[in-house]
């Protein structure tokens, strides 16, 4: 989760893998490990470019994954999921609660 936030805060250009790592102080064979299932589960891009691999997230797949969660989530009884919705949808006259201010890399 940790990988996929600073990939999110890092945007478009991307992070060389080797990069995700030591800023997470995170082995660098771990953290490829989890970078490819990132990039299977379609979360993440990889672009070669030379000998690294740049990597960046894949908004679209979030937006995928979370349709898919919330449709499925309830199983048929929409009141299930009414929380999870007013907290995923917060009224746009307040600041959104996923987004504190706040930066991964200081």
């Amino acid at each position: 989760m940790a990988a996929f936030r600073l990939l999110v805060e890092v945007g478009r250009e991307g992070m060389p893998a080797g990069e995700v790592a030591r800023l997470l102080g995170v082995p660098h064979n771990t953290m490829s490990t989890h970078l490819a299932i990132l990039t299977r589960a379609g979360l993440v891009t990889a672009q070669r470019d030379s000998r690294r691999m740049i990597h960046a997230a894949r908004l679209e797949g979030l937006a995928e994954l979370m349709g898919f969660l919330l449709r499925d989530c309830c199983g048929g009884r929409p009141e299930l999921c009414a929380p999870l919705l007013a907290a995923a949808l917060p009224d746009p006259q307040r600041s959104a609660p996923c987004c504190p201010d706040t930066r991964i890399l200081a």
